[in-house]
């Protein structure tokens, strides 16, 4: 009931249609403002199906999620030239599922192809869903790949857990012919924004929290070069590509354990441990 009431509280004192953003969501709305749609900041999810599948309470399912968060239904335009987050309703936040049939042998292909899906942050919900239909020399098989590609924007990858799971719930109660029942959740992501902005304060207001945080960045990193100065096989592109690779390595348990006593004893994340080795290393 707190939680519900501070939401109201926030909420009123804005008008809904110009909610600002979040520093995260500035960061990357900016990143898309530069170079423009792109799929560099996509969070692609591939979920391999096996047996029957009910195509259409998949697709109310996803109008389930859709529903219950606001992130997935919201898009970030521009307002009298300041970014901005615009959160649909659930009944004008229609998510279609685009589903037709792929080939085996060209599987792999199309679900690459449809991770690299460019958003237009302005316009578009940051969610899109398509099922592809595996066919075995044109015949209908019973797998199918629900891929899921959600922007940057309007997640990270602690999301992507409870959008599989909600998305597993609501197909469950969509196969029976019920809505999912789920009790509304009591705060949403524009809620917490909100409180964020509120928090920091005003950037241009010196005894505000923004300005403390700013003046402290701007006294650690004063003087860093721009590039690190390890030596490398090529030089850098001028335009970056972003076409990267991933290399895969494993830890003992024992590292594992040593580095999660060191975060737990520190007050930090695991990954802020990570972090902080790596910009050593660096």
């Amino acid at each position: 009931d707190e939680g519900r009431q501070v939401r109201a509280a926030l909420r009123a004192a804005v008008r809904p249609e110009v909610l600002p953003l979040s520093f995260a969501q500035r960061r990357l709305w900016f990143l898309h403002r530069l170079e423009g749609p792109s799929a560099t900041y996509n969070m692609p999810m591939a979920l391999h199906l096996t047996g029957e599948l009910d195509v259409h309470a998949l697709q109310a399912a996803l109008h389930d999620v859709v529903d219950r968060h606001e992130t997935l239904r919201t898009s970030f335009p521009e307002v009298d030239g300041v970014p901005t987050q615009r959160v649909l309703n659930a009944d004008e936040a229609r998510i279609e599922l685009h589903v037709r049939d792929v080939d085996r042998d060209r599987l792999d292909e199309e679900v690459g192809r449809e991770a690299r899906f460019a958003f237009d942050l302005g316009v578009e919900m940051p969610l899109r869903a398509s099922l592809l239909v595996v066919t075995d020399g044109g015949t209908r098989t019973d797998e199918h790949v629900l891929l899921l590609v959600l922007h940057h924007i309007a997640g990270d990858g602690w999301s992507l857990a409870p959008l599989s799971r909600d998305l597993g719930t609501a197909y469950a109660a969509r196969v029976r012919g019920r809505e999912p029942g789920w009790a509304p959740l009591p705060v949403q992501y524009a809620d917490y924004t909100l409180w964020q902005n509120e928090l920091l304060g005003d950037k241009d207001d010196p005894d505000s929290l923004f300005a403390s945080e700013i003046g402290y960045w701007a006294r650690t990193l004063r003087g860093l070069p721009e590039q690190i100065t390890l030596p490398v096989d090529r030089p850098y592109p001028a335009i970056a590509s972003y076409e990267g690779d991933v290399l895969g390595f494993q830890w003992d348990a024992e590292l594992h354990r040593g580095l999660v006593e060191l975060a737990r004893s520190t007050g930090t994340s695991l990954f802020m441990v990570l972090q902080a080795g790596l910009a050593t290393l660096l």
